[in-house]
């Protein structure tokens, strides 16, 4: 046994850490170290030594199958009249009155109305309007309001005005929209 005096009591324990730290450093495996590898160059092949072309192998994609699109079926063109919003039927105006009639309607269809669907004069009297005006466009299901300025006849009496909504390809649908004025004195 050996024995330490005291004053080196302190030291001895420091002495001992490092004894036993460098002792495990020792007993650790060593790393393996990883071994480098240089890029090859690459060789030509045979056939290139002797002048001749590589055989590059082609890849034939597999025929495609033919899809037909689905056909989009047509869409459908309605129009329902649901309420007269200004001027309702009898209303009694004064001659020359300058008249903004509005109606309520909705796209019933399947097709959105754009700027080539139209509203045009049907029967009665036109009243001073063009015959032919711009149906508000409207996205199917939707309702839109439709409205045109007539101008009330000089001469007493009852009028009516009658007009239809066209498509594109000139096809009259839909409900009808009508007004129905009484000129007095």
């Amino acid at each position: 046994m050996i024995v330490i005096p005291p004053r080196f009591a302190l030291r001895s324990d420091l002495f001992a850490f490092l004894w036993v730290f460098v002792f495990l450093a020792a007993c650790s495996p060593a790393p393996t170290p990883t071994p480098f590898l240089a890029p090859k160059a690459v060789q030509p092949t045979e056939s290139a030594l002797l002048g001749q072309q590589p055989v590059i192998p082609t890849f034939t994609p597999p025929p495609e199958a033919t899809v037909s699109p689905t056909p989009t079926p047509p869409c459908t063109n309605g129009l329902a009249f649901l309420e007269d919003l200004t001027i309702p039927d009898g209303a009694v105006v004064s001659p020359g009155a300058s008249i903004d009639k509005q109606w309520l309607v909705q796209n019933s269809g399947s097709c959105n109305w754009d700027a080539r669907y139209r509203l045009k004069f049907a029967g009665g009297d036109a009243l001073g309007a063009s015959i032919e005006q711009a149906l508000f466009p409207a996205r199917a299901g939707m309702q839109a309001v439709l409205r045109i300025h007539f101008i009330a006849p000089a001469q007493p009496g009852t009028y009516k005005t009658a007009w239809q909504a066209f498509d594109p390809e000139g096809e009259a649908f839909g409900d009808a929209i009508f007004m129905e004025i009484v000129v007095m004195q």
